[in-house]
């Protein structure tokens, strides 16, 4: 007789991981500036994290060579000295539409208290084919530049 112990319903259930895409290996990155020394792909592997040449609004885009179904979203976003308010947008974008809004999202950064600011969404985005982060670092136009730690797919 075959036989195994099962887990009354909802416990002790595994729970899926999420694997992160590496983006070497399915999309080309576009984005609007970067310092050399914090270019974009510090953000997207692991490393030091992104952060912009200019002040302003800046993008960074994915472009996939096919179309991902996306599951998940992880943005993290650090502080630097500046007490501001950041916004940002992400948006996707499949092969039979314009482009989407996943999110909007506002966040004040102060050197004396909020210092990180850690996104994690979990979606269902059947074939994406680009997926768009535009960040505007401080919406009251001050000078602020642009900067990602950390942004992984899966």
């Amino acid at each position: 007789m075959r036989k195994r112990i099962i887990a009354a319903s909802g416990t002790n259930r595994p729970v899926p991981t999420d694997v992160w895409m590496n983006p070497d290996s399915v999309a080309r990155v576009e984005v609007s500036s970067e310092e050399p020394e914090h270019p974009v792909e510090a953000a997207l592997l692991p490393g030091t994290g992104w952060r912009a040449s200019r002040p302003g609004p800046q993008t960074i885009r994915l472009v996939f060579d096919g179309p991902q179904h996306i599951r998940r979203i992880r943005l993290r976003f650090l502080a630097d000295a500046h007490t501001r308010t950041q916004g940002f947008v992400l948006r996707w974008v499949n092969t039979a539409s314009e482009p989407r809004e996943i999110v909007r999202q506002q966040w004040n950064f102060s050197a004396e208290g909020s210092t990180e600011e850690l996104e994690d969404y979990r979606v269902d985005l059947p074939g994406v084919i680009e997926l768009e982060l535009v960040v505007t670092p401080d919406i009251s136009g001050g000078d602020a530049h642009a900067s990602l730690a950390e942004m992984r797919v899966a």
